[in-house]
């Protein structure tokens, strides 16, 4: 795919992000703190679509990871953060990218959205989830658990006595803040 075509891509994608913008959910977005520049109040299931549209526009696999990377490269930007993970392909995630993907996450919706949409189809998740629960970075951490939570819905991970034992350990440590919940949810799941 030649450059402009990749840019009329990204234009379009961004030009449609336009025309779903939802006005009342950015305001609260940027009410509640949402740290991006740029929040035009897309619904999930519209960013779904747009991102489906694209696929079938780029066809190319290697394209798709090409323009959801600069997608997750414009952090000021919501949907961007959000769409990134819909679009690129799982098999050409890396076990080098991924973390680097992890370290940049800047919301736990930004985090739910890539655990969900990308991270738990890696053939490597399970070692990627072993790897963000030990860093001390609130949200590393935070999309460490929840990829493990993705990953125990799916039944790709067993709550084991060591594992339990580290995350009641962290839920001991954390009676707080958006992982407590997220904590609380994986002991209760394993149930």
């Amino acid at each position: 795919m030649d450059t402009d075509k990749h840019q009329e891509i990204l234009r379009g994608i961004r030009k449609e992000f336009f025309a779903f913008r939802n006005g009342i959910i950015a305001d609260k977005l940027r009410k509640a703190g949402d740290p991006h520049h740029m929040i035009m109040g897309c619904l999930l299931v519209d960013i779904i679509g747009i991102v489906s549209r694209a696929r079938e526009t780029i066809g190319d696999k290697t394209q798709m990871a090409a323009i959801a990377s600069e997608l997750w490269s414009d952090t000021n930007s919501r949907e961007c953060r959000l769409a990134a993970p819909m679009l690129y392909p799982a098999e050409s995630m890396t076990p080098d990218l991924a973390p680097q993907w992890c370290g940049s996450v800047e919301t736990t919706e930004v985090a739910d959205n890539l655990c969900h949409k990308l991270l738990r189809h890696l053939d490597f998740a399970d070692a990627l989830f072993r790897q963000l629960i030990t860093q001390d970075q609130p949200l590393i951490k935070y999309t460490g658990y929840r990829l493990l939570l993705n990953l125990i819905a799916m039944g790709k991970v067993q709550l084991n006595d060591s594992l339990r034992a580290i995350v009641e350990h962290e839920a001991n440590q954390t009676a707080q803040g958006p992982i407590a919940p997220l904590l609380k949810d994986i002991l209760e799941d394993e149930n």
